[in-house]
Formats: structure tokens, sequence, C-alpha cells
């Protein structure tokens, strides 16, 4: 038997690099608190566009591989120790974007076994037992298949853990408020023209953006190390990222703010604040008591094992099993 912290956080995420624009305050911040923080990742984006020209010839497996090493080190700029891969490296193939080929490969996380997969997560948080587990809308932020089936299967997973008697009290969908959204947008136009970046992305082009209204927690990061250390995190994953200063591109070389502060909508869990004129939380914990499910935790978690954390915390090797993006 192993004694848990007293706070723990899993993060649900689709892709490498997802975690670190989303979350990067929040990890970053719990971690350095001391909680224990857990992130799962779906796939290895073996089908993501590659910035760099030097390492445009990476692809399929290759790639997954070599953004692993990236998610090593971001985790590394995070604090964060506890990273791993749904059911284990390979086992899950990028399904790249909606409405292409791509989504009809058996071997992608698009045509997973919801329930299956949520098995998978469900080990992890009977390992963990976390409190808090933090994930996409039911359209994952913008649409693209690997977020929505990473909704599915972590809310599945929610469920799963209900009726195996280690629930969680509370979940959390990734957020941006418009008015929030609409201020950094007019402030990155303004400063474009002092920017290696010719284009700007539009408010439309942000995962998650609701209506002020609709949030109900903001984890902020401005004046802290958490802020630095999420914009570490972002340039770890460069095969994806370009940063310079406040300000990011994606592979379609549009420039977006990097917010560091970071919003979210409770949907599960009682609310103390947000909505409704309410004051919102200031702390994904509040309103769990401190000592909450801090008793030893069932040994059997496998740290190294199918879906655990590599024995060396290094890249690894991912399965060759599908040629993802």
């Amino acid at each position: 038997m192993t004694e848990l912290p007293a706070r723990r956080l899993l993060l649900v995420h689709a892709h490498p690099d997802d975690e670190s624009i989303n979350n990067g305050v929040t990890m970053a911040r719990y971690a350095a608190e001391g909680a224990r923080v857990t992130l799962v990742t779906c796939t290895l984006g073996e089908r993501g566009e590659v910035i760099p020209p030097g390492l445009a010839h990476l692809s399929g497996p290759a790639l997954g591989g070599h953004r692993r090493g990236e998610l090593a080190e971001a985790m590394r700029a995070l604090g964060v120790a506890d990273a791993r891969l749904l059911g284990g490296p390979g086992r899950y193939a990028d399904s790249g974007m909606m409405g292409l080929p791509d989504n009809d490969d058996a071997g992608c996380l698009w045509q997973a076994d919801v329930d299956e997969a949520a098995g998978l997560l469900l080990d992890v948080i009977r390992e963990v037992r976390p409190q808090v587990l933090v994930t996409y809308d039911p359209d994952g932020g913008y649409g693209h298949p690997d977020h929505i089936q990473a909704h599915r299967i972590a809310m599945r997973a929610v469920e799963l853990a209900d009726e195996a008697g280690c629930p969680v009290a509370k979940v959390y969908w990734n957020r941006v408020p418009r008015g929030v959204a609409e201020d950094a947008f007019a402030r990155l136009r303004e400063e474009l023209p002092a920017l290696p970046f010719d284009r700007a992305a539009d408010v439309r082009d942000v995962p998650g953006v609701v209506d002020d209204g609709r949030i109900t927690t903001v984890i902020r990061g401005e004046g802290t190390p958490h802020a630095a250390a999420k914009a570490a995190a972002m340039r770890a994953h460069a095969t994806q990222i370009t940063v310079a200063g406040p300000y990011f591109v994606l592979s379609n070389d549009l420039a977006q703010p990097i917010l560091t502060t970071e919003y979210y909508e409770l949907v599960r869990g009682g609310r103390t604040g947000g909505r409704d004129g309410a004051a919102r939380e200031s702390d994904l914990f509040e309103g769990i008591a401190a000592d909450a499910g801090t008793g030893p935790a069932p040994d059997g978690g496998r740290p190294g094992g199918p879906g655990g954390p590599a024995p060396d915390g290094g890249p690894g090797t991912p399965s060759p099993r599908g040629a993802a993006s």
C-alpha cells in the first residue's frame, strides 16, 4: 500500500502539446505546490504536421517517438513527474483531422472502443485516485476526432470510477472566455508588425471559447514562475509550436496569444463560485476536504508498465503499430 498525497489532479489529453497549451500554468502550479499531477495522453500525435524544416523528414512512428521525447522535456519544464500514454505507447494512433481517410484506420483513437479505452483510464484512476479530472468539452474544443474521443473516454472513465468505488469528486472542461480571447487578439494585432509572424489567427481558431458567464474557475499565472514554465513547456514541443515572447504559432503559421491565465468550466462536483454572477473559484480543489482520500492506495500501479511512466523518464520508442500523424 502506498500513501497518497493530499491533492491529486488527472488531466486527459489527445496529443503531446495539448497539455502545455491548455493547462501549462495549472500543471506547473499544482506540481510546485506538492500535488500529484498525472497526465494521460491518448496518442503520440503521429499525424501532426512538422514545423522545423530540419525535422520535416519525421512522420508516423518516428514522429511519434520524437514527440514522446518532446513531451518528456515539457513535463520537466512543468515539474510534472507522472506522464503516461493511454494503454502504453502505440496503443492508439493519431486519427488525423476530421473527415480525412486517416479517421478510418482501425488502430486510431477515433476507432477505439470507448468502454475499452475508458477501462484503461480507470486503471490509472484506481492507482492515483484523483479528486479532480480535467479534459475537453464534448466537441473536443474544436472538433478534432482525437479530442472528441479523449472527452468521451475521460467522461466514461469517471462513470466507471463511480461504479468501482473510486469516484472523482470534480470534473472540469478546458475553456477560454470570449471576452478574454477578444482582448488578447486585439493586443496581438497591434503588436503583430514587431513579431516574426506574418498573420494572426482569429478568436474562432481558439479551442473551447465560450461566453464569459460559463467560466467557473480561473487559475492565474501572471507574475508567477508558472507562466514561464508554460512557455518553456510549449517551446519543448518544437515540432508543433514556435514561441515568440507571449505569442506562438502552430503549423498553420497563424499567431495566437499564450494565455497565462487558464479557465475552466466545472461540470461535476459542488460549485463554490462562477456562473450567475458568483465569485469564480481560484483553485481546482476548492471545496474538497484536505484529507479526502488520502489514505493508502492499493498497490498495483505499474510504473513503467502499460500506460505507466517510462522507468528512466525518457522518451522511449513507440510501438510500430499505426503510422500516425
